[in-house]
């Protein structure tokens, strides 16, 4: 039997801006349950989630950990998450399992952009939520500037449970409108004094305690009419009512700390076993065709993989969710994905890089297992003859691109497999290797997840790498209408070529007239992987080219599509009438009226007033409004072009198209300009003429690539 039951798992996920606490957090509810018997910290680099040698040198959490602790006869699994937007990867993983999440708030800075973004995701997840006011001790603390900016972000469904008796360094006694009683800390921290309410607090503490009967009431039926007929709720009878509607989103508890110092780690730890749902209280899953599945260990075994990681000599870590049944060592499952049987040799309870083997783990619970062969991050098992599928985690699209290649010849392949290991690990870096641009890319969500990125391939993987600015996938196309002609004629003894094609390119464009002055006798479309058309006319009258050559003309104009006549880059939206040529009854072949059609094109192409366009992305900057002046100025640099400003809660968001050759570094700008409390994103917005210098100079280079490559 699993020690501990599903009613008595509880999933928590620390989450907040960076440098708000949560690695202390955890450190101080490990040491409470006694896991530990010394508090690490963040700065002695001995805490028990930030393992990692790149945690320890960078001073802040770069990957999720998963920890666990009991507490009065419960089990808390605690997913201690990074605060920087660079690994959302790993807050969205996190929260996908979680149950329950705390969301920590620095005294001093109050709400933070980091904040506000993670908080989307957990309306997304329609995850209970829990406020905590942290770092309280600090000189610079000012706990009602938090709470009302909370609210103002996140609504007046925050309720405060607690509130400080005082800030600062004299920090140390929490008034809980709850229970009704005052804890008094010593300054080591640890457990509180239990002491009633000073008279000078007590109409502060029964005006919050109203709020909050209020509150809970208002969400529940029965609750409502009771406190309408004795004017008061029980604790017993508030507990359960702040369950129910934290479960359905609709009421935020908020509480106080100072995590440095151990204050009010116990009583929170308290409330999350007392009062925090259990998976089997939330509501069941529903698999990817609609059906439920209910948390509950007499269902059948089903697992859910939301992070994977690979350790040097151990091989790759799965870590998983018990959705239903039980999941015991030995058990054959099968990936609903790929439809593969995979074996569970072994399980293990985390302890940042510590593993624990457990023989079972039962529905709500998480925990990892080693050497999945084929099984990835988002991949459900389950029971053999069933069909369950739990739905994916939606990862946010990269903001930053860079081409990488090794330093060393000889270590490509080495670097392939490396890269592909990332990947494995974080489904938010994605690997393209572009036959358009020619480099291997690597895009990621901004300039530290790419550091992180190259620490791993160097360290891990012992292969030197560089980065470089990603070439523009620019595109060709025409303004005007121009005719061509070009006779392929080769002659070597033997049998030998022949092809005369005359044709007419357009600008293509939705809804235009037939081509005019010729006679039509055959239309193809052709919607281009890159965007745009190529719309292609057979206007041959008098059998001047037999029908069966036609299609050799095409595929010279489409490979030439591929490589332009300007700059190499791809060709779109252009309308082509081949009109007229001639053959030899025994010289014309295929590879004549291609290299014909190839020629005609390139040619007509130069003569129809050729032009460059550059991709567009549309960027969307969240920012502090003091910022406002400064990231309009760094936009303008870049040639950007404002599409509009508008307040969305405490922050200005700045909307603006930017060339994407002006993009390459515009998060690291980005963070300098605001030391990290702006975030961006970014889509393709289509794609614009480029000036005529800037087409001139692409136009010579490229020119001089192909010349320089030809010699």
């Amino acid at each position: 039997m699993p020690e501990f039951d599903t009613a008595h798992v509880k999933n928590i996920v620390l989450l907040g801006h960076a440098g708000c606490g949560k690695t202390t957090l955890a450190e101080c509810m490990l040491f409470e349950a006694g896991i530990t018997t010394r508090r690490g910290t963040v700065e002695e680099q001995n805490t028990t989630a930030d393992y990692h040698p790149l945690e320890q040198e960078r001073g802040n959490s770069i990957f999720s950990k998963l920890l666990h602790t009991r507490w009065r006869g419960y089990k808390i699994n605690i997913l201690d998450t990074p605060g920087y937007s660079d690994f959302v990867g790993d807050v969205l993983s996190a929260l996908r399992v979680a149950d329950t999440g705390i969301m920590l708030l620095n005294a001093s800075n109050g709400v933070e952009v980091g904040t506000d973004v993670i908080w989307e995701y957990t309306e997304k997840f329609r995850t209970p939520m829990i406020f905590a006011v942290n770092k309280l001790d600090e000189d610079t603390a000012d706990y009602d500037r938090t709470v009302q900016q909370a609210k103002d972000h996140f609504g007046s469904n925050i309720c405060v449970v607690q509130y400080p008796r005082q800030v600062g360094a004299g920090f140390h006694e929490i008034v809980d409108v709850l229970r009704m009683t005052m804890y008094k800390f010593k300054d080591t921290g640890g457990k509180p004094e239990k002491l009633p309410i000073p008279d000078d607090e007590r109409e502060r503490a029964e005006k919050l305690h109203q709020e909050l009967v209020e509150a809970v009431a208002s969400n529940d039926e029965t609750l409502m009419e009771q406190y309408f007929e004795r004017g008061e709720l029980s604790e017993d009878e508030l507990k359960e009512g702040m369950k129910k509607a934290m479960i359905h989103h609709d009421l935020f508890p908020l509480f106080c700390l100072s995590a440095e110092r151990n204050m009010g780690s116990g009583r929170l730890m308290g409330f999350i076993d007392n009062v925090c749902p259990s998976a089997n209280e939330m509501p069941a899953q529903r698999t990817k065709n609609g059906e439920e599945l209910p948390c509950s260990a007499s269902g059948p075994a089903c697992m859910f993989v939301y992070k994977t990681i690979s350790e040097p000599h151990v091989g790759d870590l799965s870590f998983f969710k018990v959705y239903s049944g039980v999941i015991r060592s030995g058990m054959e499952l099968v990936n609903e994905a790929n439809g593969v049987p995979e074996k569970i040799n072994q399980l293990f309870l985390m302890e940042g890089n510590k593993r624990m083997p457990v023989q079972e783990l039962v529905a709500g619970d998480i925990g990892a297992t080693l050497k999945l062969r084929n099984t990835h991050v988002n991949n459900t098992l389950h029971v053999k003859g069933r069909n369950i599928e739990l739905p994916p985690i939606e990862f946010p699209s990269p903001n930053m691109t860079v081409s990488i290649e090794a330093v060393n010849k000889g270590d490509e392949e080495k670097l392939s497999q490396a890269l592909h290991q990332l990947r494995e690990e974080d489904p938010t870096l994605v690997v393209e290797v572009s036959p358009e641009l020619k480099q291997t890319l690597l895009h990621c969500q901004g300039e530290m997840h790419l550091a992180v990125a190259k620490w791993k391939i160097e360290h891990n993987q012992k292969i030197s790498v560089k980065f470089g600015k990603p070439r523009i996938p620019y595109r060709e196309t025409i303004r005007s209408k121009a005719e061509a002609m070009y006779r392929h004629k080769k002659q070597s003894g033997g049998a030998g070529q022949f092809g005369e094609v005359h044709l007419r390119i357009e600008p293509w464009y939705e809804g235009m007239p037939e081509p005019e002055g010729l006679t039509v006798r055959g239309r193809e479309e052709f919607p281009l992987n890159w965007g745009g058309k190529l719309v292609y006319y057979n206007c041959i009258v008098g059998g001047a080219i037999d029908n069966r050559f036609m299609p050799s003309i095409l595929k010279g104009i489409m490979e030439k599509m591929h490589e332009g006549p300007l700059t190499g880059s791809y060709v779109r939206d252009v309308r082509v009438s081949v009109f007229d040529g001639k053959m030899h009854p025994v010289d014309s072949n295929d590879i004549s009226f291609k290299i014909a059609g190839i020629m005609a094109f390139k040619q007509a192409f130069r003569d129809a007033d050729p032009q460059v366009l550059e991709p567009i992305n549309k960027v969307e900057v969240l920012c502090p409004e003091d910022l406002t002046g400064a990231v309009m100025s760094e936009i303008q640099s870049r040639r950007g072009v404002l599409e509009g400003i508008d307040a969305e809660s405490h922050f200005q968001k700045i909307v603006a198209n930017i060339p994407q050759a002006e993009l390459h570094d515009f998060s690291s700008s980005l963070r300098s300009i605001s030391q990290g409390r702006a975030k961006f994103k970014m889509s393709l917005n289509g794609y614009m003429p480029v000036s005529f210098d800037l087409q001139r100079k692409l136009s010579e280079t490229y020119n001089k690539e192909y010349a320089e490559a030809d010699a």
